[in-house]
């Protein structure tokens, strides 16, 4: 394996190839290499959620090949490299590749942009069920090479993922079912006005809702729901969030929490080591979200060529993918103490949450204009961090 002294990214998603790219442009001659455990194609990951709406199968959703991103940024890349630990002493990672076996490879610095794991959902017979879960595009091939027309499809979880998910494949003909405990979709996110509204036009467009329920039980082809109802499927998905992944981390000694925990420069508790992304965990917590990431790479691109640059973000509205509904959310911040106020101007719902002394501290959006109105109401909230 190629040992050159460096800069090493461990992961070759947004935020890795987002990392290298800001990099480059402050430095054209850093040595950079991306261990990645997959083909390192560059794609963009919220477009799984909407591939069948954008005319995409699993090969049209690849931008670039790990081979075109290596030569345009002058990167080595490694693909279907898997890092099995980090000898932070030595400065050192132990790497695995199936027809290859162990290797190691050195670092200067190192920055971990691991990602997330799906959240397993366990019940009696959820092993033999063949739940899927869709968290990269070689998980997104899997799925859809398993669809079928018509095919009758049982989603888990009625998050931003598993909604946004259900709108593209019921748009795309096949029969969906939507299952989540919550009374309401966004339960999380939206108050129950919104909430409501989003449902009915998840129904309008043929999805099957079974909303504060719960999957008890699988036996074959059929799920059976905490209330007694059963749901006949051919494919089960499951979208009930993703866990950081850590392990790799603690296993080398770094402080973890819910994800790698990091300070306002992005570094890991090894001044040698930083972290960015869905694996991390910033002052304001976990930050699941595309424009959160993109802001972690040109704050830590800015460091890492000699400029210390603290993490600052602005209020970021997250646009939820169900054209049934056009949806924007921007919570408050966790723990905030106040109320939603509803608003409904023909059809286009504005939900703002407001503390004890009429603050705007968050908001929700539904209807055609939400992502125009979404801008203006951003730029009055308070920063996640300054």
């Amino acid at each position: 394996m190629d040992d050159r002294p460096g800069l090493v990214i461990v992961g070759s998603g947004l935020g890795g190839y987002g990392l290298a790219r800001e990099l480059r442009r402050r430095d054209a001659k850093m040595a950079i290499t991306v261990v990645t455990a997959d083909g390192g194609e560059a794609y963009t990951k919220p477009m799984l959620s909407a591939a069948f709406a954008l005319g995409k199968d699993p090969a049209g959703l690849v931008q670039k090949s790990a081979a075109a991103l290596a030569a345009e940024l002058s990167l080595q890349v490694m693909t279907h490299h898997r890092v099995e630990a980090i000898h932070r002493d030595r400065r050192r990672l132990v790497l695995r590749r199936p027809d290859e076996g162990r290797g190691e490879i050195g670092y200067e610095k190192l920055v971990l942009a691991l990602g997330a794991d799906p959240r397993p959902y366990r019940v009696e017979g959820s092993a033999g069920a063949g739940l899927f879960t869709v968290n990269d595009l070689e998980d997104y091939r899997a799925w859809r090479a398993a669809l079928r027309p018509g095919a009758r499809l049982l989603l888990i979880g009625a998050g931003l993922i598993g909604c946004e998910f259900a709108n593209d494949l019921a748009t795309a003909g096949f029969a969906v079912t939507l299952v989540d405990p919550a009374p309401w979709p966004l339960g999380r996110l939206l108050p129950p006005e919104l909430g409501a509204a989003l449902a009915a036009a998840l129904r309008g467009i043929g999805i099957t809702l079974h909303l504060g329920r719960s999957v008890a039980a699988f036996a074959p082809g059929l799920a059976r729901l905490d209330d007694g109802t059963e749901v006949a499927f051919d494919r089960g998905l499951s979208a009930i969030g993703l866990v950081p992944r850590t392990g790799l981390a603690a296993a080398a000694g770094l402080a973890v929490g819910r994800g790698i925990l990091v300070d306002r420069l992005l570094r890991s508790s090894d001044p040698a080591i930083f972290a960015l992304g869905d694996c991390a965990e910033t002052e304001a917590g976990p930050l699941p979200f595309i424009a959160p990431l993109l802001a972690e790479t040109k704050a830590l691109a800015a460091t890492l060529t000699g400029t210390d640059t603290p993490l600052t973000l602005p209020a970021l509205p997250v646009v939820v993918k169900t054209p049934a509904l056009p949806t924007v959310v921007c919570p408050p911040p966790p723990g905030a103490d106040g109320h939603w106020r509803v608003e409904d101007a023909g059809g286009a719902l504005t939900a703002r949450f407001v503390g004890h002394d009429d603050s705007l501290l968050g908001f929700a959006l539904c209807g055609p204009q939400a992502a125009a109105e979404a801008r203006k109401l951003a730029a009055t909230l308070p920063p996640l961090l300054s």
